[in-house]
């Protein structure tokens, strides 16, 4: 298990690629941090994110033809190390990078992150700039047999001292900025190679190796996914997060396939490992992807949602436009007993599942607490029916049957139960959660 303490509960924030695809500016950032600061950082959301092309110079102008510009103009340093576009963040000018920016979203008492891509810019390949602290330029470590086939700035490194020596370099940039939270992409499965999915496998270590150096704390979350359990081992070992999933939106058929993804990864929820549902699509979402919306899920699918990830203990990241929140997101983002699981040592654990109800419980040793979710997975109201049977076939703590009652988080209504046994009727892709009396 990866043995720092940089992330001992599931981090929790905002991400700005939801609303704002590779176009967020400054502005945005600061806007959202704002919000954040006063009104969710006391629910234990804490870090914002600087999603993908931060560096991009017209990043988001040719939407209908392009997500990520061809070989544009992007803002580098001699060394091949990307910096802020400064159109867009301005106060990175005469050097300063993400500095100041994070300094402002520190003072808001706050943590501050940004996207990175695996590997090495091809520009800096092309121009052959050289390393720094080395005398090896950027074409010599960069592997033109290694790229990503859906965004086309980066080479993959080859494994060798001077790759190490790149990321070493870029850690020590990243540390005196004061980032305190790295998403790397293409590199937790790297779907141009389908049969090396892994091939990043030797710069996910170089990363680790390279933040230990680096002497600040910083998580480290991997991307896309969907993560190979085989490699649950390493991405424990050498990560903080990593995506379970591939991208997910506001699809009820996507938010199916995560009970399936959950089931698989349940296990590997461990402190300081966290296996990564995604970001939360609720709220405003879209503008940067060409039509600024709501999302698609149903109320009701939001609840199943938030009590899926909750209960599973995955990160939390809302991708909504924060200044652009209704009160109802709020309170579903806000549910202090739900937020609650996220803590301590509870540990997930999925009963059943089939395509009309799914049963999860998770309990804690340490505060005497049990919870149990049941989830309809129909197009109509359902009723599921569960009991202490399955539940102590599957928990720590011992649920006697005779319990009478459970509370409902989401309603924070009492409902009873007869010899053990609850039956609940859920509307159509709803849930309900409980924690035991």
């Amino acid at each position: 298990m990866n043995k720092n303490n940089f992330a001992a509960v599931p981090p929790m924030g905002w991400n700005s690629y939801d609303y704002y695809d590779t176009a967020v500016t400054e502005k945005d950032i600061k806007a959202n941090a704002d919000y954040m600061a006063k009104y969710l950082r006391k629910y234990g959301y804490e870090y914002v994110i600087v999603d993908i092309q931060w560096y991009a110079y017209g990043a988001g102008t040719q939407r209908e033809f392009y997500q990520y510009i061809p070989f544009g103009k992007v803002e580098m340093d001699s060394y091949g190390r990307l910096l802020p576009c400064q159109e867009r963040f301005p106060s990175s000018a005469d050097g300063k990078g993400f500095g100041p920016l994070a300094a402002y979203v520190h003072e808001k008492g706050l943590k501050f992150g940004i996207h990175m891509m695996r590997g090495i810019p091809r520009d800096a390949a092309h121009r052959h700039l050289v390393i720094k602290g080395t005398d090896v330029s950027a074409d010599i470590v960069a592997d033109p047999a290694s790229i990503c086939d859906w965004n086309p700035d980066m080479y993959g490194l080859r494994d060798c001292p001077a790759s190490q020596a790149y990321y070493d370099s870029l850690l020590e940039l990243y540390a005196s900025w004061g980032v305190d939270f790295i998403k790397c992409d293409d590199i937790c499965n790297t779907h141009a190679y389908k049969e090396r999915p892994y091939m990043g496998k030797h710069e996910i270590e170089m990363l680790h190796k390279a933040i230990e150096k680096s002497g600040r704390d910083i998580v480290l979350s991997l991307s896309p996914g969907p993560a190979l359990l085989e490699q649950a081992a390493h991405y424990s070992t050498f990560a903080n997060m990593w995506r379970i999933t591939d991208d997910f939106w506001d699809s009820w058929e996507l938010l199916q396939k995560m009970f399936i993804y959950c089931e698989r990864w349940q296990y590997q929820v461990a402190a300081g490992c966290w296996p990564d549902c995604d970001m939360l699509p609720v709220g405003r979402i879209g503008k940067g992807f060409g039509k600024e919306r709501d999302t698609n899920f149903t109320r009701e699918e939001q609840k199943t949602m938030l009590t899926l990830w909750c209960l599973f203990r995955s990160p939390l990241m809302i991708g909504a436009e924060l200044t652009k929140l209704d009160d109802w997101t709020f309170e579903l983002l806000t549910n202090q007993e739900l937020l609650e699981m996220m803590k301590g040592d509870y540990r997930p654990r999925q009963i059943r599942r089939d395509t009309e109800s799914a049963v999860w419980m998770t309990d804690s040793v340490n505060n005497g607490s049990t919870v149990v979710a049941v989830f309809n997975m129909k197009e109509e109201e359902n009723t599921v029916i569960t009991d202490t049977e399955e539940w102590n076939r599957f928990g720590r703590l011992c649920v006697e049957k005779e319990t009478k009652s459970v509370k409902d988080m989401w309603t924070q209504k009492e409902i009873s139960m007869e010899e053990g046994r609850i039956s609940v009727s859920l509307p159509a892709h709803g849930a309900a959660v409980f924690r035991v009396l």
